[in-house]
Formats: C-alpha cells, structure tokens, sequence
C-alpha cells in the first residue's frame, strides 16, 4: 500500500505480507516472508556462535550450562584419577627426581637441565617438563605432590582442551565421549601420575591441533597459525624428534582446511617458520654457550644438542643407538629416562 504525502511517497506493507526485497538468481523476485526471515536469523545465529562473533563488544556467547557440566565433568574424571593416592607413588623417576632437585639449586642448572648440583652433564631430554618442575620444587619444596601433579594437572587440561576440540564440530556427546575416553584410558592414567614429559608432550600437540582448527573458522587466521606453530615447538622442546610425528596429518589438515593456494602456501609457511624457530631457540642457545661454561650434553657424541637431537633421541631411537658421552644414552639414567 502506498501513502503519498506530497512530494514524498511511503510503502506500507501489511502485516503478515510476503515482501519483494529485490531481484534474486535468473532474474526472478526474492519474495521473503516472516518464515524464511526467521530461518535466517536463527542460521546467522548458529554461525555466529560457531565463530565465536555476533556477541555484545566485550562479551562472549553465553555457553549453556549442560556443556559447562559436561566439561567440568570429564575434567574432574581425569584430576580424580590422576590424584588419588598420589604419594604413593613416592618421588616418581628417579632419574627426573634427581635432576630436578639439582636444577633447583642455581638458575644455571635450571637453564640447561643439569643433572647434577655440580652443573658437570645434562639431562638427555630437551627442557620443558622439567622447568614445570623444578620452579614446582623451588616454590612449593621437593615432595611427591610437588613433582607429580603437575603431569596430573597437564593430563587434565589435554582431556578439557580435547572436549573443546571435538565439541566444536561434533557437539557435547561426542566431546564428552572422547574426553571421557582419554580420561579413563589405562596408560594415559599411570603416565600422568608419573614425572615424564609425555602428558607436557601430549597437551601441546593437542593444543596445536586446537589451534590449527581454529585457525579455519576465524577472522584472523594467521593469529591462531602462529600459535600452533608455537605449541608445535614447545612440543619438540619436551622430548624432541617425537612432537614431530604428528606433524605429516597437521600439515594435511591445513592445507585442507584452507581456501585458496595462496592462502594455503602462506598458512604453511608460517606455521612451519614459527614451529622451526620455537623448536630450534633453546638448541642454538646451549650450543653457542663455550662448552667450559656449561654443563656436558647428556646423551650426546660430541656435546652439542645438535647431535642429541639427531643420534640418541632421534636416529638411535630407530636403530637401537644408545648415543655417547658420559651422560644418559651412554650413562646413568639411560634406562629410566626413555
């Protein structure tokens, strides 16, 4: 209906009426009435809660309180298994024990993992778990909840950042299913409740996948690739070689997730600039150290991490080397460490 007032002339359209908002595909009239506007707005919604946008500045998307259950639930699964009866299992490893409360004494040892209070060799694994704890140790005193819980605490946040993961493409049941299912499984149990570096090892390669897959859905992907280029180096500086063999499946899932070959090329580029840089930092910093001014590198032929990263904890784990030098790999600890 058409209400003319002057020069001016307004439309009106009755309530409840179809309205033709423009031209759509071939030519034809788009008419859209309240139905489709409203499948549209409940659509855009859906969208925008999946990409985490559409919220007040400020403010995230309200998360319903079964999910937040549901999370909190298999979370809680993972602290209860991990922690009951926790000091029974004494000091852990030995081998990590010792080194820990070495590295505690100076924060030279602390840098370079000494294994002993002398700062006279290394451990034969790159740093990260064991920074975890040893600043455990100097704040809290060496005990067996000092140094074990942090795995526990490290398995928790693998089987939380695992919900989030699948419940973000397959919905609360799947979530809860596979974060369950990590929670409870035997193995992953008893080596969070151990001093070992394989739940630090496992929570960063998880968290990279995170956010790799984020990275797809997001308005500044480049953000979310730097970050799981970073977590892909935090993972090779907890036991090396081995946060690499998940590398080939990463790479497949960014160049499938990724529109576009450019895109794809420069994606790819700078999650494995970003993995190399973070992953090589503290190798390159031991190794420009004067070799009388630090600690001799456990595990190694010729004292350098360089050859640590490639013989005992790289090719040797194939063959069946054992590495040199008087450190683990060919000295104490060899066997416990792993």
């Amino acid at each position: 209906m058409a209400v003319d007032h002057g020069a001016m002339t307004t439309t009106v359209d009755p309530p409840g009426s179809a309205r033709v908002d423009g031209l759509g595909g071939l030519g034809r009239p788009e008419v859209r009435g309240p139905a489709a506007s409203a499948a549209d707005a409940c659509s855009e919604s859906r969208v925008a809660a999946d990409l985490g946008i559409g919220a007040a500045p400020g403010r995230r998307p309200s998360v319903p309180v079964r999910e937040r259950v549901a999370l909190a639930g298999v979370t809680a699964v993972a602290l209860a298994l991990g922690a009951w009866n926790l000091p029974a299992n004494g000091l852990g490893n030995q081998y990590y024990a010792a080194a820990t409360r070495s590295m505690t004494t100076s924060w030279g040892n602390f840098f370079f993992a000494s294994f002993d209070p002398g700062g006279f060799i290394s451990v034969d694994k790159p740093p990260v778990a064991l920074w975890v704890w040893a600043i455990s140790a100097r704040v809290f005193g060496v005990s067996s909840w000092s140094l074990l819980l942090p795995g526990v605490l490290a398995g928790a946040a693998t089987v939380a950042l695992l919900w989030c993961i699948v419940r973000r493409w397959f919905g609360v049941l799947a979530a809860t299913v596979a974060g369950l299912a990590l929670a409870v499984s035997p193995v992953n149990v008893a080596v969070d409740r151990l001093n070992l570096p394989e739940p630090f090892l496992i929570l960063a390669l998880v968290a990279a996948a995170w956010a790799l897959l984020r990275s797809f859905a997001s308005e500044h992907p480049m953000r979310w690739v730097v970050a799981a280029g970073c977590f892909l180096g935090v993972a090779f500086n907890t036991k090396m070689l081995a946060a690499f063999i998940p590398v080939p499946a990463l790479g497949l899932a960014l160049l499938l997730g990724t529109a576009g070959w450019w895109a794809r090329i420069a994606r790819a580029g700078v999650f494995g600039a970003v993995g190399l840089v973070t992953a090589v930092s503290w190798m390159v910093v031991v190794d420009l150290v004067p070799a009388g001014s630090r600690p001799f590198v456990g595990g190694s032929a010729d004292d350098t991490v360089r050859d640590l990263v490639l013989g005992y904890n790289g090719f040797g784990r194939v063959s069946g080397g054992t590495g040199g030098g008087a450190g683990p790999g060919g000295g104490p600890g060899g066997a416990m460490s792993g």
